[in-house]
Protein backbone atom coordinates (compact mmCIF):
# COMPACT_ATOMS: atom_id res chain seq x y z
CA UNK A 1 0.00 0.00 0.00
CA UNK A 2 0.98 3.56 -1.03
CA UNK A 3 0.84 6.22 1.81
CA UNK A 4 0.66 9.77 -0.46
CA UNK A 5 -0.69 13.13 0.49
CA UNK A 6 -3.87 14.35 -1.41
CA UNK A 7 -1.89 16.82 -3.23
CA UNK A 8 0.80 14.71 -4.38
CA UNK A 9 -2.37 12.20 -5.16
CA UNK A 10 -3.88 15.08 -7.28
CA UNK A 11 -0.37 15.63 -8.98
CA UNK A 12 0.11 12.26 -10.17
CA UNK A 13 -3.42 10.87 -11.12
CA UNK A 14 -2.73 9.03 -14.28
CA UNK A 15 0.13 7.37 -11.91
CA UNK A 16 -2.27 6.07 -8.86
CA UNK A 17 -4.95 5.00 -11.19
CA UNK A 18 -6.18 1.70 -10.29
CA UNK A 19 -3.30 1.44 -7.13
CA UNK A 20 -4.65 1.06 -3.63
CA UNK A 21 -3.60 4.19 -1.53
CA UNK A 22 -3.98 5.41 2.27
CA UNK A 23 -4.00 9.35 3.01
CA UNK A 24 -5.06 10.80 6.11
CA UNK A 25 -6.77 13.65 6.88
CA UNK A 26 -9.89 15.81 8.27
CA UNK A 27 -13.13 15.57 7.44
CA UNK A 28 -13.96 18.72 5.61
CA UNK A 29 -17.54 17.68 4.58
CA UNK A 30 -20.06 14.91 3.84
CA UNK A 31 -23.09 13.68 2.26
CA UNK A 32 -24.91 10.49 1.53
CA UNK A 33 -27.78 9.00 -0.54
CA UNK A 34 -29.59 5.64 -0.53
CA UNK A 35 -26.58 3.58 -1.60
CA UNK A 36 -22.87 5.73 -1.48
CA UNK A 37 -21.46 8.24 1.22
CA UNK A 38 -19.11 10.78 0.13
CA UNK A 39 -16.59 12.39 2.46
CA UNK A 40 -14.44 15.01 1.71
CA UNK A 41 -10.86 15.25 3.28
CA UNK A 42 -8.09 17.32 3.15
CA UNK A 43 -4.60 16.89 4.95
CA UNK A 44 -3.43 20.89 4.67
CA UNK A 45 -1.26 19.91 1.10
CA UNK A 46 -4.06 20.73 -1.23
CA UNK A 47 -6.45 23.70 -0.97
CA UNK A 48 -9.33 21.26 -2.95
CA UNK A 49 -10.03 18.35 -0.81
CA UNK A 50 -10.04 14.94 -2.06
CA UNK A 51 -13.65 13.44 -2.23
CA UNK A 52 -13.64 9.42 -0.56
CA UNK A 53 -16.63 7.37 -1.82
CA UNK A 54 -18.29 4.98 0.41
CA UNK A 55 -20.59 2.08 -0.59
CA UNK A 56 -23.14 1.08 1.83
CA UNK A 57 -25.07 -2.01 0.26
CA UNK A 58 -24.79 -5.19 3.12
CA UNK A 59 -21.17 -6.37 2.43
CA UNK A 60 -20.02 -3.39 2.24
CA UNK A 61 -16.23 -2.59 3.74
CA UNK A 62 -17.28 0.00 6.04
CA UNK A 63 -19.47 -0.61 8.77
CA UNK A 64 -22.36 1.70 9.40
CA UNK A 65 -21.42 2.02 13.07
CA UNK A 66 -17.95 3.50 11.39
CA UNK A 67 -19.94 5.35 9.10
CA UNK A 68 -21.86 7.16 11.57
CA UNK A 69 -19.02 8.18 13.68
CA UNK A 70 -16.76 9.45 10.11
CA UNK A 71 -19.95 11.44 9.27
CA UNK A 72 -18.65 14.87 11.49
CA UNK A 73 -16.98 17.67 10.27
CA UNK A 74 -13.55 17.84 12.03
CA UNK A 75 -13.00 13.79 12.48
CA UNK A 76 -9.56 13.03 11.69
CA UNK A 77 -9.39 9.96 9.89
CA UNK A 78 -6.76 7.09 7.58
CA UNK A 79 -8.37 5.64 4.51
CA UNK A 80 -7.53 3.28 2.56
CA UNK A 81 -8.64 2.28 -1.17
CA UNK A 82 -8.15 2.45 -4.63
CA UNK A 83 -7.59 5.36 -6.76
CA UNK A 84 -10.46 6.17 -9.47
CA UNK A 85 -10.98 9.33 -11.99
CA UNK A 86 -13.81 11.35 -10.31
CA UNK A 87 -16.92 10.70 -11.45
CA UNK A 88 -17.82 14.24 -12.05
CA UNK A 89 -14.38 15.01 -13.40
CA UNK A 90 -12.26 13.11 -14.81
CA UNK A 91 -8.75 15.13 -14.32
CA UNK A 92 -9.57 14.44 -10.75
CA UNK A 93 -9.28 11.75 -8.59
CA UNK A 94 -11.00 10.02 -5.63
CA UNK A 95 -11.06 7.17 -3.22
CA UNK A 96 -13.27 4.05 -3.06
CA UNK A 97 -12.48 3.48 0.30
CA UNK A 98 -11.78 -0.19 1.68
CA UNK A 99 -10.95 0.55 5.05
CA UNK A 100 -11.60 4.07 7.46
CA UNK A 101 -9.83 4.25 10.56
CA UNK A 102 -10.31 6.93 13.15
CA UNK A 103 -7.57 8.25 14.62
CA UNK A 104 -9.10 11.53 16.03
CA UNK A 105 -12.40 12.07 16.98
CA UNK A 106 -14.19 15.19 17.26
CA UNK A 107 -17.09 16.86 19.93
CA UNK A 108 -20.14 17.38 18.96
CA UNK A 109 -19.56 20.83 20.16
CA UNK A 110 -17.08 21.50 17.67
CA UNK A 111 -17.89 25.36 16.47
CA UNK A 112 -17.36 24.90 12.58
CA UNK A 113 -20.40 23.62 11.32
CA UNK A 114 -21.61 23.51 7.47
CA UNK A 115 -23.67 26.41 8.00
CA UNK A 116 -21.89 29.93 7.00
CA UNK A 117 -20.05 31.14 9.96
CA UNK A 118 -19.47 34.97 10.05
CA UNK A 119 -15.76 36.08 10.29
CA UNK A 120 -16.72 38.28 13.14
CA UNK A 121 -17.60 35.50 14.75
CA UNK A 122 -14.22 33.64 13.78
CA UNK A 123 -12.12 36.01 15.65
CA UNK A 124 -13.52 35.01 18.85
CA UNK A 125 -11.93 31.37 17.92
CA UNK A 126 -8.64 32.09 15.94
CA UNK A 127 -7.07 28.97 16.95
CA UNK A 128 -10.14 26.76 14.63
CA UNK A 129 -10.61 29.29 12.09
CA UNK A 130 -7.67 28.29 10.25
CA UNK A 131 -9.95 25.04 9.65
CA UNK A 132 -12.36 27.11 7.28
CA UNK A 133 -11.76 27.26 3.42
CA UNK A 134 -11.37 30.87 4.26
CA UNK A 135 -8.37 31.29 6.51
CA UNK A 136 -6.59 27.75 5.05
CA UNK A 137 -6.70 29.52 1.24
CA UNK A 138 -5.69 32.94 3.37
CA UNK A 139 -2.45 31.14 4.47
CA UNK A 140 -1.66 29.24 1.65
CA UNK A 141 -1.88 33.11 -0.06
CA UNK A 142 0.50 33.93 2.89
CA UNK A 143 2.54 31.69 2.39
CA UNK A 144 3.03 32.27 -1.25
CA UNK A 145 3.33 35.94 -1.41
CA UNK A 146 5.98 35.38 1.57
CA UNK A 147 7.87 33.23 -1.32
CA UNK A 148 7.44 35.83 -4.15
CA UNK A 149 9.17 38.51 -2.06
CA UNK A 150 12.13 36.85 -0.84
CA UNK A 151 12.33 35.36 -4.67
CA UNK A 152 12.01 39.15 -6.21
CA UNK A 153 14.95 40.79 -3.94
CA UNK A 154 16.72 37.72 -3.75
CA UNK A 155 17.21 37.48 -7.84
CA UNK A 156 18.07 41.39 -8.08
CA UNK A 157 21.32 40.80 -5.42
CA UNK A 158 19.45 42.31 -2.21
CA UNK A 159 20.51 40.92 1.35
CA UNK A 160 18.11 39.59 3.69
CA UNK A 161 19.39 41.31 6.81
CA UNK A 162 17.64 40.39 10.60
CA UNK A 163 17.00 43.80 12.07
CA UNK A 164 16.41 44.16 15.65
CA UNK A 165 13.02 43.82 17.42
CA UNK A 166 14.10 45.44 20.82
CA UNK A 167 15.42 49.23 20.01
CA UNK A 168 16.69 52.28 21.99
CA UNK A 169 14.90 54.37 19.34
CA UNK A 170 11.36 55.20 17.57
CA UNK A 171 12.26 54.69 14.20
CA UNK A 172 8.99 57.08 13.00
CA UNK A 173 9.94 59.59 15.11
CA UNK A 174 6.06 59.76 16.64
CA UNK A 175 6.12 58.09 19.78
CA UNK A 176 3.87 55.15 19.68
CA UNK A 177 5.83 52.45 20.48
CA UNK A 178 5.62 49.47 23.21
CA UNK A 179 7.77 50.16 25.92
CA UNK A 180 9.76 47.29 27.07
CA UNK A 181 9.39 46.30 30.85
CA UNK A 182 11.10 43.20 32.55
CA UNK A 183 8.60 43.33 35.82
CA UNK A 184 10.15 42.47 39.54
CA UNK A 185 13.62 42.84 37.62
CA UNK A 186 16.03 45.01 40.32
CA UNK A 187 17.47 47.73 37.85
CA UNK A 188 17.32 48.19 34.19
CA UNK A 189 17.70 45.35 32.42
CA UNK A 190 19.33 47.60 29.45
CA UNK A 191 20.71 50.47 30.80
CA UNK A 192 18.49 52.75 28.82
CA UNK A 193 15.13 52.91 27.44
CA UNK A 194 13.99 50.32 25.18
CA UNK A 195 10.74 49.44 23.10
CA UNK A 196 9.51 47.15 20.61
CA UNK A 197 10.82 48.01 16.82
CA UNK A 198 7.67 50.31 15.13
CA UNK A 199 10.53 49.69 11.96
CA UNK A 200 13.77 47.80 10.74
CA UNK A 201 14.54 50.73 8.85
CA UNK A 202 17.56 52.59 10.71
CA UNK A 203 19.54 49.18 10.93
CA UNK A 204 18.68 48.34 7.37
CA UNK A 205 20.79 51.62 6.31
CA UNK A 206 23.44 50.47 8.38
CA UNK A 207 23.85 47.21 6.21
CA UNK A 208 23.03 49.01 3.30
CA UNK A 209 25.90 51.30 3.55
CA UNK A 210 28.22 47.97 3.75
CA UNK A 211 26.54 45.48 1.77
CA UNK A 212 25.03 48.57 -1.10
CA UNK A 213 21.16 46.73 -1.11
CA UNK A 214 19.42 44.84 1.15
CA UNK A 215 16.00 43.98 2.62
CA UNK A 216 14.11 43.34 6.15
CA UNK A 217 11.10 40.93 6.54
CA UNK A 218 9.89 40.57 10.02
CA UNK A 219 7.57 41.74 12.29
CA UNK A 220 6.94 45.57 13.57
CA UNK A 221 4.80 46.78 16.51
CA UNK A 222 2.74 49.89 16.82
CA UNK A 223 0.89 51.38 20.38
CA UNK A 224 -1.33 53.17 18.17
CA UNK A 225 -5.19 53.37 19.65
CA UNK A 226 -6.54 52.75 15.84
CA UNK A 227 -9.63 50.14 16.11
CA UNK A 228 -9.56 50.44 12.24
CA UNK A 229 -10.07 47.61 9.46
CA UNK A 230 -6.97 48.53 8.64
CA UNK A 231 -5.21 48.91 11.57
CA UNK A 232 -3.19 45.91 13.89
CA UNK A 233 -0.48 46.15 16.91
CA UNK A 234 1.37 43.76 15.80
CA UNK A 235 2.50 43.35 11.58
CA UNK A 236 4.53 42.15 9.28
CA UNK A 237 7.27 44.56 6.96
CA UNK A 238 8.77 44.06 3.98
CA UNK A 239 11.61 47.00 4.02
CA UNK A 240 14.34 47.67 1.65
CA UNK A 241 17.20 50.17 1.41
CA UNK A 242 19.57 50.47 -1.48
CA UNK A 243 22.58 52.60 -1.38
CA UNK A 244 23.66 54.94 -4.45
CA UNK A 245 19.60 54.92 -5.51
CA UNK A 246 17.45 58.50 -5.75
CA UNK A 247 13.98 58.40 -5.49
CA UNK A 248 13.10 57.46 -9.29
CA UNK A 249 14.79 54.63 -8.50
CA UNK A 250 13.43 52.93 -5.66
CA UNK A 251 10.09 53.67 -6.92
CA UNK A 252 10.94 51.42 -9.81
CA UNK A 253 11.95 48.60 -7.61
CA UNK A 254 8.86 49.17 -5.54
CA UNK A 255 6.63 48.78 -8.86
CA UNK A 256 8.86 46.28 -10.48
CA UNK A 257 8.17 44.07 -6.77
CA UNK A 258 4.31 44.48 -6.73
CA UNK A 259 3.99 43.42 -10.04
CA UNK A 260 6.64 40.51 -9.60
CA UNK A 261 4.69 39.50 -6.40
CA UNK A 262 1.49 39.58 -7.73
CA UNK A 263 2.36 36.95 -10.61
CA UNK A 264 3.77 34.40 -8.80
CA UNK A 265 1.08 34.27 -6.17
CA UNK A 266 -1.21 33.96 -9.16
CA UNK A 267 1.03 31.75 -10.77
CA UNK A 268 1.33 29.61 -7.15
CA UNK A 269 -2.21 29.80 -5.92
CA UNK A 270 -4.74 29.88 -8.85
CA UNK A 271 -7.07 27.31 -6.57
CA UNK A 272 -7.13 29.38 -3.66
CA UNK A 273 -7.04 32.76 -5.84
CA UNK A 274 -10.36 31.64 -7.47
CA UNK A 275 -12.13 30.99 -3.98
CA UNK A 276 -11.20 34.64 -3.43
CA UNK A 277 -12.79 35.36 -6.63
CA UNK A 278 -16.04 33.70 -5.83
CA UNK A 279 -16.62 34.58 -2.61
CA UNK A 280 -14.52 37.68 -1.33
CA UNK A 281 -14.12 39.51 -4.26
CA UNK A 282 -15.74 39.07 -7.86
CA UNK A 283 -13.02 40.08 -10.81
CA UNK A 284 -10.34 40.41 -8.35
CA UNK A 285 -8.38 37.76 -10.79
CA UNK A 286 -8.26 39.51 -13.45
CA UNK A 287 -7.94 42.91 -11.24
CA UNK A 288 -4.81 41.81 -10.48
CA UNK A 289 -3.47 40.57 -13.76
CA UNK A 290 -4.37 43.94 -15.11
CA UNK A 291 -2.36 45.82 -12.82
CA UNK A 292 0.97 42.74 -12.97
CA UNK A 293 0.38 43.94 -16.94
CA UNK A 294 -0.11 47.93 -16.96
CA UNK A 295 1.78 50.88 -16.02
CA UNK A 296 1.30 53.27 -12.89
CA UNK A 297 0.05 56.69 -12.40
CA UNK A 298 2.93 59.01 -10.69
CA UNK A 299 1.38 62.46 -9.41
CA UNK A 300 3.11 65.28 -7.60
CA UNK A 301 1.16 65.67 -4.33
CA UNK A 302 0.50 69.39 -4.94
CA UNK A 303 -1.03 68.05 -8.18
CA UNK A 304 -2.63 65.44 -5.95
CA UNK A 305 -4.35 68.29 -3.97
CA UNK A 306 -5.29 69.99 -6.54
CA UNK A 307 -7.42 67.31 -8.69
CA UNK A 308 -9.31 66.58 -5.36
CA UNK A 309 -10.21 70.07 -4.79
CA UNK A 310 -11.28 70.14 -7.91
CA UNK A 311 -13.46 66.73 -7.52
CA UNK A 312 -16.28 68.13 -6.32
CA UNK A 313 -16.67 65.66 -3.75
CA UNK A 314 -17.10 66.33 -0.26
CA UNK A 315 -14.76 64.74 1.96
CA UNK A 316 -15.20 64.66 5.67
CA UNK A 317 -11.52 65.68 6.24
CA UNK A 318 -11.42 69.11 3.98
CA UNK A 319 -8.04 69.09 1.29
CA UNK A 320 -5.90 71.66 1.17
CA UNK A 321 -2.11 71.68 0.80
CA UNK A 322 0.06 70.41 3.59
CA UNK A 323 -2.71 68.49 4.70
CA UNK A 324 -1.83 64.48 5.10
CA UNK A 325 -4.13 62.31 2.47
CA UNK A 326 -6.28 60.75 3.85
CA UNK A 327 -7.70 56.76 3.11
CA UNK A 328 -10.51 59.02 1.20
CA UNK A 329 -8.46 61.26 -0.34
CA UNK A 330 -6.42 58.02 -1.29
CA UNK A 331 -9.44 56.05 -2.73
CA UNK A 332 -10.61 58.71 -5.09
CA UNK A 333 -7.55 59.21 -6.67
CA UNK A 334 -7.13 55.40 -7.03
CA UNK A 335 -10.07 54.47 -7.44
CA UNK A 336 -12.08 57.11 -9.21
CA UNK A 337 -9.49 59.53 -11.15
CA UNK A 338 -6.40 57.31 -11.71
CA UNK A 339 -8.58 54.27 -12.04
CA UNK A 340 -5.02 52.22 -11.08
CA UNK A 341 -2.11 51.98 -8.72
CA UNK A 342 -0.77 55.45 -8.60
CA UNK A 343 2.80 57.15 -6.68
CA UNK A 344 2.18 60.54 -5.02
CA UNK A 345 5.63 62.26 -4.85
CA UNK A 346 7.23 65.04 -3.14
CA UNK A 347 4.97 65.44 0.26
CA UNK A 348 5.00 68.75 2.68
CA UNK A 349 8.20 67.58 5.07
CA UNK A 350 6.05 68.89 8.18
CA UNK A 351 3.78 65.46 7.44
CA UNK A 352 6.54 63.06 6.85
CA UNK A 353 8.95 61.10 8.57
CA UNK A 354 12.49 62.89 9.55
CA UNK A 355 14.84 61.10 7.80
CA UNK A 356 13.37 62.05 4.42
CA UNK A 357 15.61 63.53 2.03
CA UNK A 358 14.57 67.51 2.05
CA UNK A 359 14.30 69.03 -0.90
CA UNK A 360 15.45 72.39 -2.86
CA UNK A 361 12.03 74.11 -2.28
CA UNK A 362 12.00 73.81 1.13
CA UNK A 363 8.93 73.06 1.84
CA UNK A 364 8.68 68.93 0.81
CA UNK A 365 10.86 66.04 0.86
CA UNK A 366 11.55 63.32 -1.83
CA UNK A 367 9.16 60.84 -0.39
CA UNK A 368 6.27 58.71 -2.24
CA UNK A 369 3.60 56.88 -1.08
CA UNK A 370 1.84 54.35 -3.48
CA UNK A 371 -1.76 54.21 -3.30
CA UNK A 372 -3.72 51.19 -5.17
CA UNK A 373 -7.20 50.94 -5.48
CA UNK A 374 -9.42 49.42 -2.71
CA UNK A 375 -7.14 49.70 -0.21
CA UNK A 376 -5.24 53.40 -0.19
CA UNK A 377 -1.38 53.59 0.82
CA UNK A 378 -0.02 50.29 0.82
CA UNK A 379 4.13 51.53 0.50
CA UNK A 380 5.45 54.32 1.45
CA UNK A 381 9.24 55.77 0.78
CA UNK A 382 11.84 58.18 0.16
CA UNK A 383 14.98 59.19 -0.61
CA UNK A 384 16.97 59.38 2.74
CA UNK A 385 18.61 62.66 3.77
CA UNK A 386 22.28 62.09 3.39
CA UNK A 387 23.58 65.88 4.76
CA UNK A 388 24.22 65.40 8.65
CA UNK A 389 23.27 68.96 9.72
CA UNK A 390 19.78 68.63 7.63
CA UNK A 391 19.02 65.46 9.61
CA UNK A 392 19.92 66.86 12.77
CA UNK A 393 18.03 70.45 12.09
CA UNK A 394 15.09 67.79 11.14
CA UNK A 395 15.40 65.74 14.02
CA UNK A 396 15.52 68.93 16.47
CA UNK A 397 12.36 70.32 15.20
CA UNK A 398 10.76 67.38 16.32
CA UNK A 399 11.86 67.66 19.60
CA UNK A 400 13.83 64.42 19.07
CA UNK A 401 16.35 63.33 21.36
CA UNK A 402 19.83 63.48 18.94
CA UNK A 403 21.34 61.66 21.31
CA UNK A 404 19.97 58.56 20.79
CA UNK A 405 20.18 58.40 17.36
CA UNK A 406 23.69 58.66 17.51
CA UNK A 407 24.62 55.57 14.92
CA UNK A 408 21.78 57.01 12.81
CA UNK A 409 23.88 60.40 12.36
CA UNK A 410 27.49 58.24 11.90
CA UNK A 411 25.99 57.11 8.63
CA UNK A 412 26.30 60.57 7.57
CA UNK A 413 29.57 61.56 9.05
CA UNK A 414 31.81 58.69 7.35
CA UNK A 415 31.08 58.03 3.42
CA UNK A 416 27.54 58.81 3.38
CA UNK A 417 26.14 58.69 -0.24
CA UNK A 418 22.47 58.83 -1.54
CA UNK A 419 19.95 56.30 -0.87
CA UNK A 420 16.87 55.53 -0.76
CA UNK A 421 14.08 52.58 0.59
CA UNK A 422 9.88 51.77 1.05
CA UNK A 423 8.37 49.78 3.16
CA UNK A 424 5.12 47.61 2.44
CA UNK A 425 2.66 46.45 4.82
CA UNK A 426 2.63 43.04 4.36
CA UNK A 427 -0.97 42.33 5.63
CA UNK A 428 -2.34 45.26 3.38
CA UNK A 429 -0.80 43.60 0.40
CA UNK A 430 -2.85 40.39 1.91
CA UNK A 431 -5.89 42.63 1.81
CA UNK A 432 -5.00 43.75 -1.78
CA UNK A 433 -4.26 39.82 -2.95
CA UNK A 434 -7.38 38.50 -1.30
CA UNK A 435 -10.18 41.05 -1.08
CA UNK A 436 -10.52 40.36 2.51
CA UNK A 437 -11.67 44.07 3.95
CA UNK A 438 -10.44 43.47 7.53
CA UNK A 439 -6.75 43.32 8.55
CA UNK A 440 -7.19 40.79 11.68
CA UNK A 441 -8.46 38.13 9.01
CA UNK A 442 -4.78 37.82 7.36
CA UNK A 443 -2.87 37.21 10.67
CA UNK A 444 -3.10 33.66 12.54
CA UNK A 445 -3.72 35.30 16.20
CA UNK A 446 -3.90 39.29 15.61
CA UNK A 447 -2.94 41.56 18.28
CA UNK A 448 -5.33 44.83 18.36
CA UNK A 449 -6.71 47.15 21.15
CA UNK A 450 -8.30 44.79 23.67
CA UNK A 451 -7.41 41.89 21.66
CA UNK A 452 -4.78 39.44 22.69
CA UNK A 453 -6.00 35.78 22.23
Amino acid sequence: MIEITIQNLKDKKDYYIGKTVQVAGWVKNFRESKTTSFLELNDGSSFKPLQIVIQKEENAKISQDTLNHVMHLGVAVIVSGVVVSAYHNVNDAEINAEKITIIGDCAADYPIQKKKTSLDFLRTIPHLRIRTNTFMAMMRVRNALSMAIHHFFQERGYFYVHTPLITGGDAEGAGESFQVVAPDYQGDFFGAPASLTVSGQLEAEEVAMALGRVYTFGPTFRAENSNTTRHVAEFWMVEAEAAFTKLDGIIDVARDMIKSIIREVLATCPDEMAFFDNFYEKGLVAKLQEVADNAFAEVDYTEAIEILQKSGKEFKYPVSWGVDLQTEHERYLTDEYFKKPVFVVNYPRDVKAFYMKQNEDGKTVAATDLLIPGVGEIIGGSEREADYDKLVAAMQARSMKVDNYHNYLDLRKYGSVPHSGFGLGFERMLMYLTGITNIRDTQLHPRAVGELR
